[in-house]
């Protein structure tokens, strides 16, 4: 009887490591969205020729590609801690806050495995590049968060003051005691400014908030990695488009083929696998569709290499975003 049960649980744990390792292999998304991809109700954006869109790299996480999603090589992998920066008449913003100076001691709100299968690099805090680039940190008119983890906040430690752009549905979710957002509880109350999806239906998602009301900035609900994740499309006055995708996708082969995250990294990080897997066949859709259209992962460096680096002109005029 014993050694019956022996080869059950044998058999059992084997069966388990097995799908696990199966969770790794390629599979890609079938390309079935819940509701058709319309473009049609977008007005062209208009924005004004003085603003400028830039990025700033505070830090990397040295990862593998198998991680990032199913079918990644066990290649090393950069991953990016960026923030990007628009300047515009109105106002200027900051696209999630990077890595601040106190990193090494935010890095203990990262689950333990989180640790174990990367390694975190600071380059230099957000607030540094901003002084480095000529952009007075206390002229922010806010940090628009892609979504509130620990690496999309920890800039924010050395920003007091700067408003938190974020939607109701995140801002509960970091009230709501989840350990994910336990760094963004432990930097204190900020000054958030909640905004509404206020606008009509975008580039296939249902709402939108338009920041400047030109088009140039242009946020869309997209929860599923959390449940208050934002798209911001942003246009800039070269022609160039960019949609800043936080973590929907870790790298940009999430989007390309398109592709989720292995089991194990899901249940990390994901709260709603089915809505993440539908907004990837979106994004990947919208791509297809709209080729000049530069979809960035939050993290994918690569990507954010296209854009170029943060710098700052005295005769901006500033404002403040609607």
């Amino acid at each position: 009887m014993m050694r019956a049960v022996s080869w059950i649980l044998v058999v059992a744990v084997g069966i388990g490591i097995g799908a696990l390792v199966w969770s790794f292999a390629p599979r890609t998304l079938p390309l079935s969205p819940s509701a058709p991809l319309t473009l049609s109700l977008m007005i062209p954006p208009q924005p004004p020729p003085t603003m400028r869109v830039g990025v700033l790299h505070t830090g990397l996480m040295r990862s593998r590609g198998l991680f990032a999603y199913r079918g990644g090589d066990a290649g090393e992998r950069v991953f990016g801690m960026d923030v990007v920066i628009v300047e515009h008449p109105q106002g200027t913003l900051l696209f999630d806050a990077g890595f601040g100076r106190r990193l090494h001691e935010h890095l203990r709100t990262i689950p333990w495995l989180m640790r174990l299968l990367s390694a975190v690099e600071l380059q230099a805090p957000v607030v540094d590049q901003l002084v480095d680039a000529s952009i007075a940190p206390a002229s922010i008119d806010g940090v628009v968060l892609t979504h509130a983890h620990w690496d999309h906040v920890s800039g924010l430690d050395d920003l007091p003051g700067v408003p938190v752009w974020i939607n109701q549905a995140e801002l509960d979710f970091i009230r709501s005691g989840h350990p994910a957002t336990r760094l963004a509880r432990e930097l204190g109350e900020r000054d958030y400014r909640i905004y509404a999806f206020d606008g009509p239906p975008y580039w296939g998602f249902d709402a939108s908030h338009d920041v400047f009301g030109d088009g140039s900035v242009v946020l869309v609900p997209a929860g599923g990695h959390t449940p208050g994740s934002t798209i911001a499309f942003i246009h800039a006055p070269d022609g160039r488009s960019y949609a800043l995708i936080g973590d929907l996708a870790w790298q940009r082969e999430g989007v390309d083929l398109p592709a989720e995250r292995p089991w194990l990294l899901r249940k990390l990080v994901d709260g709603d696998d089915a809505r993440v897997r539908e907004v990837l066949v979106r994004l990947h859709l919208l791509q297809r569709a709209m080729p000049q259209l530069v979809i960035v992962p939050a993290h994918d460096r690569r990507v954010m290499q296209r854009l170029p680096p943060a710098r700052h002109d005295e005769a901006l005029h500033r404002g403040h975003p609607a």
